[in-house]
């Protein structure tokens, strides 16, 4: 159940007739009156000599009562309460103790002889109601609504427990702002799907994601076709920025900026440079063509061990690594193939969620992480096929383990909306993921069902020595063949299978995993130095008759056992 109080408004009429009326967005069915400050309220819903003005002056008699000099100028409250989708459909009398509860516990209408003010609950649909109220209580005061929305979400959490309602994930303060009820009609009005908060909130952290300074920050800002606007000091210190969509405009047709500290509380300037404090002078950017696969195998392997710092180091340092994952999966999602990118772009949307919170990050260990977003970036776009593709499956599936680790992070810390966030994020990436390593697997899927038989049995015995508990598991699964061609192919260029196993299963846990076959796959070809989409350039004939039992037969590689190097097909 979600309380969503709106900034105060200065006009009764207007409000009323919007909730009477047919509605903007949604249709309006049969709206009415569920409960009002004193029960006898007139209804133009349902009572045909009732009306809206009549309505009206009854909520705004105290604020008319007062001097006019006395009047609050924004006199008006009004807040919407929604249920879940999947809730059950609550009965008026239901509703209207959800309204009392509401205005109770936001000192709207305090009770318990205490005076309170005006208001009038109206429901035009089955999962929610509008509360309104004005702002002068019955003895002329002005009540004390102070944090009345966190007040409200309090108490809405204990009436989902109560009502057998779906309980929202309390929260603690670090969420960004949601976009007011006034920006989702104007997008409605405009047919954007999302609001301008959201848009400008995912370009500027896309902006972020790996960027090295104020310069380059700005211009990423600029090249995403956002206007922006720097607030500098007098002595030409840069101190802050805001941002707009170049067609999102007031009534005046000028621009609506933001600033960033608006959009979310860790894209101000002050907190985005902090991100950049302790960064150390970059390498360059691989060149060439295989700069997105070589990037996406480097951010694997930054975040193999960013893994072992959250389940492991301390709380600030983990934080910091958590919230460089962002980056990470920011820069995925600006630089992913098309048939990864939406899921990729909705696994970001859910973890900027999940990268905040009140242990503050301390900068340092997150450098290899930052840098990892910063060569995804600079890599340029994955073409999603080939090494390209392979190395995508390869990073998402250590991606997936580390916010998988960041929501348990959560989960034990008590921040419960991150946790749920995290895992929101995770099944995104398993779908990016499954999508981005279907090709590349079912490639060494049919190459390890073509190993020869005694070079598969010993693929195998490598996996019950090195893993015994899990052996049976994965010896069973449809995975097993591309695990055991890249096995083989580990073994080509000089790796021992067993060890090789061991080292990479002793780094990770394996139980809760889909497929441990799959991820095995990764990690061995990550560890091993194997090129993710296939194997080695060159493997001599020797080294394929050692591994291989049977002359003539099909290699570890899947190539036919000749004299001469073996080139990659």
């Amino acid at each position: 159940m979600i309380p969503s109080i709106n900034p105060p408004g200065d006009r009764t009429i207007g409000l009323l007739a919007y909730l009477y009326g047919p509605g903007r967005r949604e249709e309006h069915v049969d709206p009415h009156l569920v409960a009002s400050f004193d029960d006898m309220a007139p209804d133009p819903g349902r009572d045909p000599s009732a009306t809206l003005k009549a309505l009206q002056q009854l909520l705004d008699q105290p604020v008319q009562a007062l001097p006019e000099h006395a009047r609050p100028a924004k006199h008006v409250w009004h807040t919407s309460v929604r249920t879940a989708p999947g809730d059950r459909r609550l009965s008026d009398e239901e509703w209207a103790e959800v309204a009392r509860r509401i205005v109770a516990a936001t000192g709207i209408d305090p009770g318990d002889g205490q005076s309170g003010c005006r208001w009038a609950a109206v429901r035009h649909a089955d999962d929610h109601i509008h509360i309104v109220a004005t702002l002068v209580c019955e003895d002329g005061s002005r009540p004390d609504d102070f944090r009345s929305g966190k007040r409200a979400q309090a108490e809405a959490r204990l009436i989902e427990k109560e009502l057998g309602l779906h309980q929202v994930a309390p929260g603690d303060g670090t969420a960004a702002q949601r976009p007011t009820s006034a920006e989702r009609h104007k997008a409605e009005r405009q047919g954007r799907e999302r609001t301008a908060r959201e848009q400008l909130r995912e370009a500027v952290r896309r902006a972020v994601a790996g960027a090295t300074g104020d310069e380059e920050f700005f211009d990423r800002l600029a090249a995403a076709g956002l206007l922006v606007k720097k607030r500098v000091a007098p002595s030409g210190d840069l101190l802050g920025y805001k941002v707009a969509l170049p067609d999102d405009r007031n009534k005046d047709g000028e621009p609506v900026y933001y600033p960033g500290s608006r959009l979310a509380p860790d894209l101000s300037l002050p907190r985005i440079r902090e991100r950049w404090s302790m960064d150390q002078p970059e390498s360059p950017p691989p060149p060439g063509p295989r700069a997105p696969s070589a990037a996406r195998r480097r951010a694997a392997a930054a975040l193999s061990d960013a893994v072992l710092v959250v389940h492991h180091g301390e709380d600030a340092v983990a934080a910091a690594c958590i919230t460089a994952a962002g980056e990470v999966l920011d820069a995925l999602a600006k630089t992913s193939a098309a048939h990864t990118r939406h899921q990729l772009r909705g696994a970001a949307e859910a973890f900027e969620r999940a990268s905040r919170s009140h242990i503050r990050a301390v900068r340092g260990h997150d450098q290899a992480l930052r840098q990892a977003a910063r060569e995804l970036v600079r890599g340029g776009p994955a073409l999603g096929r080939g090494e390209d593709g392979a190395t995508t499956a390869m990073v998402l599936d250590m991606l997936f383990v580390l916010i998988i680790a960041a929501a348990h992070w959560h989960a034990r810390k008590g921040h419960a909306q991150q946790a749920e966030a995290a895992h929101r994020a995770a099944k995104h990436l398993r779908g990016a993921y499954q999508v981005a390593a279907e090709q590349p697997l079912a490639v060494l899927h049919q190459r390890g069902r073509n190993l020869a038989r005694p070079l598969l049995e010993r693929q195998a015995d490598a996996v019950r020595a090195a893993m015994p508990e899990l052996a049976e598991q994965v010896l069973a699964e449809p995975g097993w063949p591309s695990l055991a061609a890249t096995l083989a192919d580990a073994a080509a260029v000089g790796h021992i299978s067993t060890d090789l196993l061991a080292r990479v299963a002793g780094r990770r846990e394996l139980g809760t995993a889909e497929s441990v076959s799959d991820v095995l796959v990764w990690r061995v070809r990550r560890m091993a130095n194997l090129p993710a989409d296939s194997y080695p350039e060159y493997v001599t004939a020797a080294s394929l008759q050692r591994d291989s039992a049977v002359p003539g037969t099909v290699d570890a590689l899947g190539a036919s056992t000749t004299n001469g190097p073996v080139r990659r097909r």
